[in-house]
């Protein structure tokens, strides 16, 4: 490891929370499961059991708002510009709120944007409960929601470091990492069986009254203020430049990014899903085979997580981010070849299990190796990176799917994966020497 990446140890966690006593290492079976030590610690428990209740509530919210726009347009076009209108404002408000996580009390900025966040599905529920029917509205407070969601991530990602013992960093990135898989898989199932049952303005309020309980759960954890020297800093552009600055300077970080960059630009192909399940897995259902290439990766990763107690106590997490994005890109080569529809799945799975393995160590790095005063920025990097990836693949995967086809670029795009991603490893060593 660099000697300029070191490990913060000035916010370790409070007494009590701690590693574990000698004799009370998991034997048998329990070794494989998943790590739940994270959880004896109140305040993180706290932290979790709010994402536990929200992971599937926000789901609801994902599936009516371009459902609701669609009925209204019958146009899939205007279901993209409002997928447009919610990034832009949460990739601005993400680096904002990264320096802003950094110079206040990151408890009570969780407690403001979740409030924020409540209040916009409230407003949700009223405009469809109104029959307004206005697109506009819908793209606008979209708009609002998401730049609430980047305010508020970086300082609840950040505040995990302060919480749990640098040990148990993985352990807690795959429990909270889990939750939110589940709610993709869940919370659209969930979405799709309510609709018929109570209506579609009804998800909103069921993602509002989630949200109350996400609020309780920030409001009883200890405060989460700045270090005294961040104190003293305004979060404007100056801070969010020193944010950049800072990674640019810790190769491990910049690293890191890049490792997830590769992964999902490159071999991240739920663009041509639609093609694939009308053209090569249509034998078996065109409806089928689509919900099954949706739902096959956060599948994957949910397995991945209950199984975390057989990566979560590992210390070379350089190593460990090189093999499972090497390994994604080697999954994702898989489908690209397969003509059998349970084959193809079965990758896909595999990949989200890579992925879940990935998220889960790239994310202690960046809590471990940024000091406390950097990490909310690095949050907010982090969350623009992770939600932009996706969506970069979709134009680069959409453009190479019909020059060459659908498969020949899934597969394309996972060779290249395994390739840059250890081509990066063979050039750059700082990642390979890392580990705590």
């Amino acid at each position: 490891m660099d000697t300029s990446d070191t490990t913060d140890t000035s916010t370790a966690p409070r007494s009590g929370s701690g590693p574990e006593p000698a004799g009370t290492s998991r034997r048998g079976w329990r070794r494989w499961a998943m790590d739940t030590r994270p959880l004896r610690i109140p305040a993180f428990r706290r932290l979790w059991s709010s994402t536990v209740v929200t992971a599937i509530g926000s789901q609801l919210t994902a599936v009516a708002v371009p459902k609701q726009i669609y009925d209204i347009t019958s146009s899939s076009a205007w279901v993209g510009y409002a997928s447009l209108a919610g990034l832009v404002p949460m990739v601005v408000f993400a680096l904002w709120g990264g320096a802003v996580a950094d110079t206040v009390d990151r408890r009570k900025l969780m407690l403001v944007t979740n409030s924020g966040i409540a209040v916009t599905s409230l407003l949700f529920w009223v405009q469809a409960v109104t029959r307004l029917e206005s697109v506009a509205v819908l793209m606008v407070l979209l708009a609002l929601q998401q730049a609430f969601f980047g305010l508020n991530s970086p300082a609840r990602n950040a505040s995990v470091a302060r919480l749990v013992p640098a040990e148990q960093l993985p352990a807690a990135n795959a429990l909270s990492s889990t939750v939110a898989q589940t709610g993709l898989v869940a919370g659209p199932l969930l979405a799709g069986a309510l609709i018929p049952v109570i209506g579609l303005p009804e998800l909103y309020l069921v993602d509002a009254v989630a949200l109350c309980v996400t609020l309780w759960a920030v409001l009883r954890l200890p405060p989460l203020p700045p270090l005294a020297e961040a104190a003293t800093r305004r979060a404007g552009l100056r801070e969010i430049a020193e944010g950049f600055r800072y990674i640019s300077g810790h190769t491990v970080l910049l690293l890191s990014f890049l490792a997830d960059i590769i992964a999902m630009v490159f071999g991240m192909p739920r663009a041509l899903f639609p093609q694939l399940a009308a053209e090569t897995y249509a034998p078996w259902g065109e409806g089928l085979a689509l919900g099954l290439l949706f739902a096959a990766i956060p599948i994957g990763a949910v397995a991945g997580g209950l199984f975390s107690g057989t990566f979560s106590r590992a210390r070379r997490h350089g190593w460990m981010v090189i093999g499972a994005v090497t390994a994604w890109g080697a999954a994702i080569a898989g489908f690209g070849a397969s003509r059998n529809l349970w084959i193809a799945v079965g990758f896909l799975a595999v990949a989200g299990v890579a992925d879940m393995v990935s998220m889960v160590f790239r994310g202690a790095i960046l809590l471990s190796a940024a000091t406390d005063e950097m990490r909310g920025r690095m949050q907010g990097v982090f969350t623009v990176v992770v939600a932009g990836g996706p969506r970069l693949a979709d134009v680069l995967h959409g453009t190479a799917g019909s020059a060459f086809g659908p498969r020949a670029a899934v597969a394309g795009g996972g060779v290249l994966v395994m390739v840059l991603m250890l081509g990066l490893a063979a050039a750059v060593p700082a990642l390979r020497r890392y580990r705590i």
